[in-house]
């Protein structure tokens, strides 16, 4: 009997601390850096996000949306056999996130680790754990995206410091007789490294390079556009569906701009596509399951909705899930 790989619970968690496009303008004024509601709107699409309190970290947003994605599965954390987070932004250089996750979710004794690809980690993880259940190495997995972007962000730059903001989201997926996932397609190439990127590091106990994000706007627009397409087309045809078949398209909410872009170039009504990026911003590997899970208890994904996943990220990655939820 086939194995396959179903989500059974989202989840998800957004700081406390939301702040608005005008309370960044007020943040931004006395460094001199001018910005305002209407340039963030017209070329984000976002109107708001949230950063973590300090003290807070990566690990304890992924707790609170793991917990809640078990719930939603009628999961205990005792059965959980396999974690992984996506993240680029983890507690600590090591060990990994996932394995402070699992001890703070009371879990010990099942494989544990982390994903970095950026934005695309989400999409990523859910791959490699799909992939592990068909083998039969696990049968009841945490798949999570978290993310504290805030703690990465030049407050002197206007162009990315309004994008970005925290939060997690994760998935319960199980072992299934029935088809869940359906067919996934990831992909990078690092010759475009510099065009989104942290070029800093640690050595000595100090900080080599620069640890704030850089990023080429125009370049990341004009390569991700095309490659959202190319996989979401590629993923389709692994699955034998067609653009008629996807009830969703759940795209890494970057920019509100590229997601309706790619759902004009498939064909897709606009109101196909779940939209957070306005309340939430670019939570990098979160964005994904959070918008997942706002839409399930919205009411607007149900069960036996056909969802078309997909993000792209520094790397640069991207990459595509097409799954019956």
């Amino acid at each position: 009997m086939t194995r396959y790989a179903r989500i059974t619970g989202t989840g998800s968690c957004l700081p406390p601390q939301r702040l608005t496009n005008a309370d960044m303008v007020a943040l931004l004024a006395p460094r001199g850096v001018e910005t305002s509601d209407e340039w963030i709107v017209e070329r984000t699409g976002i109107r708001a996000r949230h950063f973590v309190a300090d003290g807070v970290y990566a690990s304890d947003l992924a707790v609170e949306a793991c917990r809640k994605a078990m719930e939603a599965a009628g999961v205990a954390a005792g059965e959980i056999d396999l974690i992984i987070v996506a993240t680029s932004t983890p507690d600590m250089v090591f060990p990994s996130t996932a394995a402070i996750l699992q001890h703070k979710l009371g879990v010990a004794g099942c494989p544990v680790f982390d994903v970095q690809a950026v934005c695309s980690g989400f999409i990523y993880a859910l791959t490699v754990a799909d992939s592990l259940i068909h083998s039969g190495t696990a049968s009841k997995a945490l798949v999570v995206g978290a993310e504290i972007f805030s703690r990465l962000l030049d407050f002197n730059d206007r162009t990315t410091c309004v994008l970005f903001g925290d939060g997690a989201g994760a998935v319960v997926l199980e072992a299934s007789d029935t088809p869940g996932i359906l067919a996934t397609d990831i992909h990078a190439d690092g010759k475009h490294t510099g065009i989104l990127c942290v070029p800093g590091h640690v050595s000595g106990g100090q900080i080599l390079g620069d640890p704030l994000l850089k990023m080429d706007g125009q370049a990341v627009f004009k390569l991700a556009v095309g490659v959202l397409e190319e996989t979401a087309r590629t993923v389709l045809a692994k699955a034998g569906k067609t653009t008629e078949d996807i009830n969703w398209l759940i795209p890494h909410q970057a920019n509100i701009r590229i997601m309706l872009s790619t759902a004009r170039k498939l064909k897709l009504a606009q109101d196909k596509v779940v939209v957070t990026v306005d309340q939430h911003g670019n939570t990098s590997a979160a964005s994904i399951p959070l918008a997942l899970d706002q839409a399930v208890r919205d009411g607007k994904v149900q069960r036996g909705d056909t969802l078309m996943l997909e993000g792209v990220g520094g790397g640069f990655t991207w990459g595509s899930v097409l799954l019956d939820f």
